[in-house]
């Protein structure tokens, strides 16, 4: 860990976020002098941010909580491109009316982590299709174009990869790269913003931004990244059985979002606090030491800490009770996560009869049925509170009768029930 004069940098440093920066030292004089700006762009490229932007998330939430000022950059015109980095095909391309339905769901997760407003370190929002669909393409080109060169764009991963693996980019998602860039000088002009913060796979992108924005203002300009983040078993963050652990509410419960960071490993509950919570230093260190069963206990806390910033402190509390009455004491609740489960005939059985392993993939429990009929070999399933022997079939009268479902749990740390329609 390094030590910075700015409590920006400092905080960063200590919690493990940063990866690499144009010039750590500059910036930092800079941060420990008074309030600077700084920005990250999200494409709209989903209608929900997920646990994987989380990372950058939390860097404005700190730069705010430190005294600066944070931009969030709405995608709305780079969207239409799609970014290419580190994709082996280009992404569909959205329509104007689906950017904005994204956008919409995606600007309120932001109203939990930051203050927006008018002050000196209110936090603002703005979108680059305001000014990047203003440019005439002729205009774009002689007022941008010579600044970059081709030999140069070659060198940069989210090409070089792309071409190694001779999988084809377009000339749209080449101008991806020149676009991220104009951003920063936009919003240097326009903010006086100095630092553009994100992924180390952006690292190119921007790089080129703040080149750009030295070369055409004449002003100083930053960047910063933070490192790839995976789990200690090497797992994608943010990624489930049952799909990507999304940030807005409509998209999954607080229930289902308190128990993703409740089952984190062992070896990844220090990291996770340090990145994905506001808990105090000495807290986290306290709880990372911890051993054995006690760890489980650190894990709540975890899953607590990191609920209440994105869902608020009654659903944090909400959920917790809700696990604690599941897994404790047998208790099922309504806030349990539920799934429909279509009891269409199976084909080779009776029509009134589906497979243990359908139930528990339909469950998401499971991502296949040979991944669920390994999951009940290895006693792994409970269905109903006891563990299904194989083969084994049920009714759809089986359901337990309090709940009109089925009740499936995965080892001692997940609960649905699975409702037949």
């Amino acid at each position: 860990m390094t030590s910075f004069k700015s409590d920006f940098l400092n905080v960063l440093s200590e919690r493990g976020f940063i990866h690499q920066c144009t010039d750590a030292e500059a910036l930092d004089t800079l941060a420990s002098a008074g309030p600077i700006t700084g920005y990250i762009g999200y494409d709209a490229t989903a209608s929900s941010l997920h646990a994987g932007h989380l990372v950058q998330i939390m860097l404005l939430y700190w730069l705010q909580k430190t005294g600066n000022k944070p931009i969030v950059l709405m995608g709305g015109g780079t969207t239409k491109v799609g970014d290419p980095t580190f994709k082996d095909t280009q992404r569909p391309l959205l329509t104007d009316e689906q950017i904005q339905s994204n956008m919409n769901g995606i600007k309120s997760v932001f109203n939990s982590f930051l203050t927006f407003g008018d002050g000196a370190t209110d936090a603002i929002m703005v979108n680059n299709d305001d000014w990047l669909s203003g440019f005439g393409y002729i205009e774009f080109l002689r007022t941008f174009g010579t600044h970059f060169t081709i030999n140069r764009m070659l060198t940069f991963d989210s090409v070089k990869l792309r071409l190694e693996r001779e999988q084809p980019m377009t000339f749209l998602e080449f101008n991806y790269m020149l676009m991220q860039a104009v951003d920063f000088r936009e919003l240097n002009s326009t903010y006086n913003c100095v630092l553009q913060m994100g992924g180390s796979d952006q690292w190119g992108n921007i790089v080129n931004g703040v080149e750009l924005t030295r070369r055409l203002n004449q002003k100083a300009a930053f960047g910063l990244t933070t490192p790839l983040l995976t789990t200690a078993s090497g797992a994608k963050m943010g990624k489930t059985v049952g799909g990507a652990v999304w940030l807005n509410a409509d998209a999954l419960s607080p229930y289902d979002y308190w128990q993703y960071w409740r089952n984190t490993e062992d070896a990844d509950v220090g990291k996770f606090m340090r990145l994905f919570t506001d808990l105090p230093m000495d807290e986290i260190r306290r709880l990372e030491a911890l051993q054995g069963a006690e760890i489980n206990e650190a894990k709540k806390i975890l899953a607590d800490a990191a609920t209440r910033l994105v869902h608020g402190e009654a659903a944090a509390a909400t959920a917790r009770d809700t696990a604690q009455k599941a897994f404790e004491q047998g208790v099922l609740s309504a806030d349990l996560p539920t799934v429909e489960m279509s009891w269409n005939p199976d084909g080779q059985y009776d029509q009134d009869l589906r497979t243990a392993e359908a139930i528990v993939v339909a469950a998401n429990l499971a991502r296949s049925n040979r991944e669920a009929r390994d999951l009940i070999a290895g006693g792994g399933i409970r269905i109903n509170d006891e563990k299904p022997e194989m083969p084994k079939h049920y009714r759809r009268s089986d359901v337990l009768a309090e709940h009109g479902a089925f009740k499936v749990q995965k080892g001692k740390k997940a609960i649905v029930l699975v409702k037949p329609v």
